[in-house]
């Protein structure tokens, strides 16, 4: 796994639910592996099998959290430049065609959350404004075609 760009908040949001995992699931899902149990035989127990398949979702889910943060290479907020677009900084956009302004915070895929305004520098749009500076167009191919955004403003 290649190294993992975060912001302080993605690295924090990750902890807590690390510790959560780890400190409040795993026992829920071993009491509910132990009742599954005293029910009897085990190799036609439907809530046996959802318990450890519930317990197996648990522990991937831990893994793939620890692999991040042992990955994680931290923005500082405080060194975020807004002379141009980078990892942890919010830009305004005019999508010149439809004449329609977004603000975008770019984040790291670990923590990208469209619905929030958050996108990934791997997504087309952030990989198209990275680096980029206020008043550039640029032209970023979409699943639909192309679009073209202006950057309006950069800002921490």
């Amino acid at each position: 796994m290649r190294d993992v760009v975060i912001t302080p908040e993605g690295y924090g949001k990750l902890t807590k639910e690390l510790e959560h995992l780890t400190s409040v699931r795993r026992r829920e899902v071993a009491a509910r592996i132990k009742t599954a149990i005293e029910f009897g035989d085990i190799s036609d127990n439907s809530e046996y099998d959802d318990a450890k398949n519930e317990q197996a979702f648990v522990e991937g889910r831990i893994m793939q959290i620890n692999e991040t943060l042992s990955k994680a290479s931290l923005i500082d907020s405080e060194k975020v430049s807004t002379d141009k677009v980078c990892v942890g900084c919010c830009v305004t956009l005019l999508d010149i065609d439809e004449n329609e302004k977004a603000i975008y915070r770019l984040v790291g895929s670990v923590e990208a959350d469209p619905e929030n305004q958050k996108i990934s520098n791997e997504s087309p749009v952030g990989r198209g404004i990275l680096g980029k500076r206020c008043g550039q167009i640029v032209k970023v191919a979409v699943p639909s075609g192309f679009v073209e955004y202006q950057i309006l403003e950069i800002n921490k």
